[in-house]
């Protein structure tokens, strides 16, 4: 029987697998594929085999669960495909080489074994992967909708307050109120550019670096006022331009300029710099934030991570700037000084001048 010819031969097929697996172009195999996915991958093909013997329930059960397996590991559809075409033909080969005494009809059933092992594996990761996704769509838009009440409250109570006269427009409750509009303000635009990154919508245009700055800069000196932090921006010299989705880069540096405000200390100082060299340009933003624990900076860009007590915003900030400066062909660095803070860094290429008329 074909699936005893499995079992029996199962390390020799692993390895030839693997094999296969490793020199794939794409898409690339893991570690976690050669190590762990093969193997998977085969002993669902014998559950498929012997269940299909019994009823083709017993079949599509095993490839259910098989799906979910691989979506608990990480695995991609891409990987589940090509890793069942590896495993088929690393047993091809070796029932070939072997003279296996195995029928065409068990080759037959094999094949449909093959099929619709991927079919319900395909089918069941999908289906739990939407699942996740809706469940975190759910959880973002409950976030959203909670941050947009608070803010939302915190201004309409300010705003009684000032109405009734008891209290000056230079007051505490005056700065109060402009920070949370300031904060709704931060919360739609970071969704907006949340919304555009997901649909995969962009609209490049050549932009200005040194118009771009000056508008970041008014944006950026309400905030840091409102938060008693001094704020210095270096702006670059006319003619230097960029190709970017322009509302996706705002929502970018916005974003970085609003963390390295919230996370330095009263009094201290947040700089904006841009410039420009070897045909890149350079918007740097350096807080003083005292500087993150060891082991800690590669954990920023996730999303819904936050780095200090303050709990306010979801979390998603420097994840939509990354995405949205990559989707512009840049890249976002980040660099530590220990006791001092934290350095952001856009990189970006830089548009040759255009043609004189």
């Amino acid at each position: 029987m074909l699936h005893e010819f499995l079992s029996a031969n199962r390390d020799a097929i692993i390895t030839r697998a693997r094999a296969k697996a490793a020199v794939r172009p794409a898409p690339r195999a893991t570690e976690k594929e050669l190590q762990d996915g093969i193997p998977l991958f085969l002993d669902q093909l014998i559950e498929s085999l012997r269940g299909s013997q019994a009823t083709s329930h017993a079949m599509e059960e095993s490839a259910s669960r098989h799906g979910g397996n691989l979506l608990d590991k990480g695995f991609t559809v891409a990987q589940v495909v090509h890793a069942y075409g590896g495993v088929c033909q690393a047993v091809t080969e070796l029932a070939d080489e072997t003279d296996a005494p195995i029928s065409t009809s068990e080759f037959h059933t094999f094949s449909r074994c093959l099929d619709d092992a991927i079919a319900q594996a395909v089918t069941e990761y999908s289906r739990r992967r939407e699942q996740a996704i809706s469940a975190q769509g759910t959880e973002r838009l409950g976030e959203l909708a909670h941050e947009l009440r608070n803010a939302l409250g915190v201004a309409m109570l300010s705003f009684q307050t000032l109405r009734t006269g008891s209290v000056g427009l230079g007051g505490s409750t005056s700065a109060l109120m402009g920070r949370s509009l300031t904060r709704l303000s931060t919360l739609i635009d970071s969704s907006l550019a949340h919304v555009r990154i997901e649909s995969g919508l962009r609209t490049p245009v050549r932009v200005s670096v040194r118009e771009f700055m000056e508008e970041v800069e008014v944006g950026a000196t309400m905030e840091a006022h409102g938060r008693d932090v001094a704020l210095a921006v270096t702006t670059i010299e006319p003619g230097v331009d960029v190709l970017v989705d322009r509302q996706l880069l705002a929502a970018a540096v916005a974003n970085l300029v609003q963390n390295a405000i919230k996370f330095t200390r009263p009094h201290g100082r947040v700089s904006l710099k841009a410039s420009s060299a070897n045909e890149r340009v350079i918007i740097e933003v350096a807080d003083e934030c005292g500087g993150l624990p060891p082991g800690k900076v590669h954990e920023l860009f996730r999303p819904f991570e936050q780095r200090s007590a303050d709990r306010s915003g979801l979390g998603l900030g420097l994840s939509i700037a990354r995405k949205g400066v990559e989707i512009s062909g840049g890249q976002v660095h980040v660099r530590d000084i220990p006791g001092v803070g934290c350095v952001f860094t856009i990189d970006l290429p830089r548009l040759p001048p255009p043609p004189v008329p």
